[in-house]
């Protein structure tokens, strides 16, 4: 990219649970600022998958993006993000692992005290979370019915995902941001910012449960458009 040149393609991938609409809010600031936005759509049956889902988006879009992960969408963004055409990763309160971990190893051992997010135990190879529970673990600062409909539409989520190993962080190559959403209740906090000072990010911190990019896609939209002015104007 040329001194000064815009960067105009985001490309958001989502985490588990969940699917791509969780997007919309900030697809709809980040479409009015001018960027391109493509939203990839994860299988989460495995990592492997939901990269080459990643890598099909960035291939269709001119020009180099940024490519942000939200949750475990940040395990898919740190294989991912070594395509030719990510200039800059952006994690939204995610998983960001290094050369040899997966979300698994990352979840594996919590800090005394911390929550521990209610995944029900496998059912034919897919993971979910307590229905009773998801509100509160997953969406504590949105209306109770939507938090409601994201239980009640749940993606099942592969055990395959969880597991799949990162071989080469993306984030060790490439310039890095992070949101820290500090109330977090399925990953904590302090893991989020030990991974992000791992990662050398520049990192923002707001109020949020883990559903902050439904819940206040205006921060997470800021987060993402700051990483493409800097790398932008290099």
């Amino acid at each position: 990219m040329s001194a000064g040149q815009e960067l105009k393609n985001i490309v958001l991938v989502h985490g588990g649970f969940v699917d791509g609409s969780g997007w919309q809010g900030v697809y709809d600031h980040l479409t009015a600022d001018g960027y391109r936005v493509a939203v990839v759509q994860n299988p989460t049956l495995s990592l492997a998958g939901d990269v080459a889902a990643t890598h099909q988006v960035l291939d269709g879009l001119d020009g180099l993006s940024v490519l942000v992960g939200h949750s475990y969408g940040g395990a898919v963004i740190s294989q991912a993000g070594n395509h030719p055409n990510v200039a800059a990763l952006a994690y939204i309160t995610a998983f960001a692992p290094d050369k040899g971990e997966s979300v698994n190893t990352l979840i594996a051992d919590p800090p005394p005290g911390a929550p521990v997010p209610p995944i029900l135990p496998p059912r034919d190879g897919f993971l979910f979370l307590d229905r009773d529970k998801f509100a509160a673990s997953f969406a504590g600062d949105l209306p109770a019915a939507q938090a409601a409909f994201m239980a009640d539409s749940q993606v099942p989520w592969g055990v395959e995902a969880l597991g799949g190993v990162i071989t080469e962080p993306a984030w060790r190559s490439k310039p890095t941001w992070y949101l820290v959403a500090t109330d977090d209740r399925m990953i904590p906090p302090p893991a989020q910012r030990a991974m992000a000072d791992r990662a050398g990010a520049t990192v923002s911190e707001t109020p949020g449960s883990h559903s902050i990019y439904v819940s206040n896609p205006a921060a997470v939209a800021a987060v993402i458009a700051q990483a493409a002015a800097a790398v932008g104007d290099q």
